[in-house]
């Protein structure tokens, strides 16, 4: 197994039990317990998990993780959210990306189909699409976040106030009927508000597992999203709930 596929799965692990042992890990990775001892030590001097005596792992795994240690998760749903997402696009529309794993798979299936204007503050899907002359492409300026790959920020704000989208698409990191949209940091959340102002079509591209969280930047009430897309891992109870707040909910 690769290194950085290691990464991935040895936090995913952490994040969702809470604290991981090293021979369970190795287990699981089917590497040596060394090889895991030393994964662990990197991953604690990035700060992304705490690494305990006698090879515990605890965990303290911080609130967001960076975009490249998120890339692969659940890359099946998002694969099918994107595609669902590509049909609420007219031909020839203005479209808004955010950043994030599942909108970064919309821009490569809108890049497929071409025929459109992408107007998107993610650095990653920008390098992505600048050699795509099928697509129209916008870069929104402003502060860089290494976290999301994300440029954020007064100066991305204003950019998009000159703007008029047809459709923008966000990415969150929670989404309930009570507390709205959220993600984790408050000067994207005020750029995510700034792409939906600029929108006639607000939609909200999220995986299942990201329904029923509350993290701490509020994005926008439910009020605000014409549709979520999401996929078959969303509960009844949970799309009741959206529904309630006049979104429509479109399973992938």
């Amino acid at each position: 197994m690769l290194k950085a596929d290691r990464t991935v799965k040895i936090l995913a692990h952490v994040t969702e039990a809470g604290s991981a042992d090293v021979h369970a890990l190795a287990e699981l990775l089917g590497v040596s317990t060394a090889t895991v001892r030393r994964d662990l030590q990197e991953l604690h001097d990035q700060g992304l998990l705490h690494r305990t005596r006698g090879g515990a792992v605890t965990g303290t795994v911080n609130l967001e993780l960076p975009l490249r240690h998120r890339h692969g998760k659940r890359q099946a749903e998002k694969r099918r959210i994107a595609l669902a997402a590509e049909r609420l696009v007219p031909e020839g529309a203005v479209v808004g990306l955010t950043g994030g794993t599942t909108t970064s798979e919309l821009a490569r299936v809108l890049a497929e189909r071409g025929g459109v204007t992408i107007v998107t503050n993610a650095v990653n899907i920008a390098a992505d699409l600048i050699v795509r002359p099928e697509i129209r492409l916008v870069v929104v300026g402003g502060i860089a976040r290494s976290a999301s790959y994300e440029l954020v920020g007064p100066a991305a704000e204003r950019m998009l106030s000159q703007y008029h989208l047809d459709v923008a698409f966000i990415g969150v990191d929670g989404l309930t009927a009570s507390e709205g949209c959220t993600t984790h940091d408050e000067m994207e959340a005020h750029t995510d508000r700034a792409f939906l102002r600029s929108a006639a079509r607000s939609v909200v591209l999220a995986d299942s597992s990201k329904v029923g969280l509350v993290t701490f930047a509020a994005i926008c009430p439910l009020t605000d999203i014409h549709d979520l897309v999401t996929d078959d891992g969303l509960t009844g109870a949970q799309e009741k709930a959206v529904t309630g707040c006049g979104v429509r909910v479109l399973r992938a």
